[in-house]
């Protein structure tokens, strides 16, 4: 059988690149892509908006008012320590599969269906045990479907252009971030029913990006033998051999436990630290002020790290934002200090996630794991979300909830200390 030369090209790529080094041209082209991106992220990140900001703190809380922190803590806790494993072996997998559809379309579909179906269940779920298992299907499920779906910007998308998509990426996530809570919003009174829709709503939009979006076939990959002691080291990457991967690593996750840390905690600390009364009724206006900050700063960072060649700038002011809108709410415990901190914050984090994407893709060792080394780096965004309940947790029995926002402004600061010493990028 003859194999069409597109294919080809990309089993040449795939056995001899880097993340630094431009991939075969998509079959619909670049731009396409880049617009898919959007919607294909919003499928994944309205999950994490919708479900882990607001519908399950809510539902735990309507379990056991009175143990609503520690519970949440456990749950969200042994969920996202799930999801630390699914994205690297979601990711293994993935680089390993030969499919006519490619090596990421088979994972991400069957994350997205999975993850709906956890979904469903948890809208039944009426016990913390339950609610327990069902929340962390959910989550385990839809990064594996995420940890495939991030290794598409160092598969198809030249080097050059790669701000400009880390920038529709990043409008996809944080649209799917605070578009969910806004989502969520209206079903705080019927949780079960919102779970639902954001079941379709991800199935939806995933397979739709599958669908218009094909990847050349993997049918003929040459795989090397499968070593357990390989897969085991799935969940490492040497910092002497690799240091760019290690700081970029070290930074993304410093930056996304100083935000997690506190915004984690929002519904909690509408309530209870703010003294909102009815947080349904605040939470899609919040939603609304971050979206117009994360906008601004996507919009405007993206182009501009690809005009100039430079990502670093770019990630240093981010942590620098973020910290200084977590000073806000310890001067000015009111609601309209915390739209403000909401606004800068996504300012910061927008403008974050518009160049760190295209920052860590640059840095990623071989063209045979992109999606491994992806999945290991996502891990440094859910770490935070796995250690930051159980961490905010104690801060908050110890010492209230203004005892988070000192532990986010130091972990900002740091974040953006981290990616100074990577020399990939500048």
């Amino acid at each position: 059988m003859t194999i069409p030369s597109e294919e080809l090209a990309e089993l040449a790529f795939i056995e001899e690149a880097a993340g630094n080094e431009d991939p075969p041209t998509p079959i619909k082209g670049v731009r396409r892509l880049l617009w898919w991106m959007i919607p294909a992220n919003l499928g994944i990140f309205i999950i994490w908006g919708a479900f882990l900001q607001v519908l399950l703190p809510a539902q735990v809380a309507g379990l056991d008012p009175a143990h609503k922190v520690a519970n949440f803590a456990i749950v969200s806790t042994v969920g996202a320590i799930f999801a630390l494993f699914a994205q690297p072996i979601a990711g293994q997998l993935s680089d390993r599969m030969r499919s006519r559809l490619g090596r990421r379309a088979p994972w991400i579909l069957i994350g997205s269906l999975v993850g709906a179906l956890s979904l469903v269940g948890l809208a039944f779920a009426n016990s913390f045990v339950s609610i327990l298992i069902a929340a962390t299907l959910v989550q385990t499920a839809f990064n594996f479907a995420q940890g495939p779906l991030s290794a598409i910007m160092p598969d198809r998308v030249p080097v050059k252009r790669r701000g400009s998509f880390a920038a529709l990426t990043g409008i996809g996530v944080m649209v799917g971030v605070l578009g969910g809570q806004i989502l969520a919003s209206i079903f705080l009174g019927s949780i079960g029913a919102g779970y639902i829709v954001l079941a379709v709503l991800s199935v939806v939009l995933l397979s739709l990006f599958v669908v218009f979006n094909p990847d050349y076939s993997s049918k003929e990959l040459v795989l090397e033998p499968f070593k357990f002691v390989d897969f085991l080291k799935t969940f490492w990457v040497n910092p002497v051999k690799h240091p760019d991967f290690f700081w970029a690593f070290t930074g993304r996750t410093l930056l996304y436990a100083g935000y997690f840390t506190v915004t984690g905690y929002q519904l909690f600390i509408l309530t209870d630290y703010l003294g909102i009364k009815n947080p349904a009724s605040v939470i899609p206006l919040l939603g609304i002020v971050s979206l117009a900050g994360i906008l601004i700063s996507t919009i405007i960072s993206g182009p501009l790290s690809d005009r100039f060649g430079r990502r670093k700038p770019f990630i240093f002011a981010s942590s620098v934002f973020v910290a200084i809108a977590l000073l806000i709410p310890m001067l000015v415990p009111t609601l309209p200090g915390w739209m403000l901190m909401t606004f800068i914050s996504g300012f910061g984090f927008g403008m974050f996630q518009a160049v760190d994407t295209a920052l860590m893709s640059q840095v990623l060792p071989s063209a045979k794991s992109f999606a491994k080394d992806l999945g290991v780096v996502n891990i440094a965004a859910t770490l935070p979300q796995a250690l930051a309940p159980a961490i905010a947790g104690a801060v908050v029995l110890g010492f209230g909830y203004i005892g988070l926002f000192p532990i986010g402004i130091v972990l900002s600061i740091l974040g953006a200390f981290a990616v100074v010493p990577i020399k990939a990028s500048r």
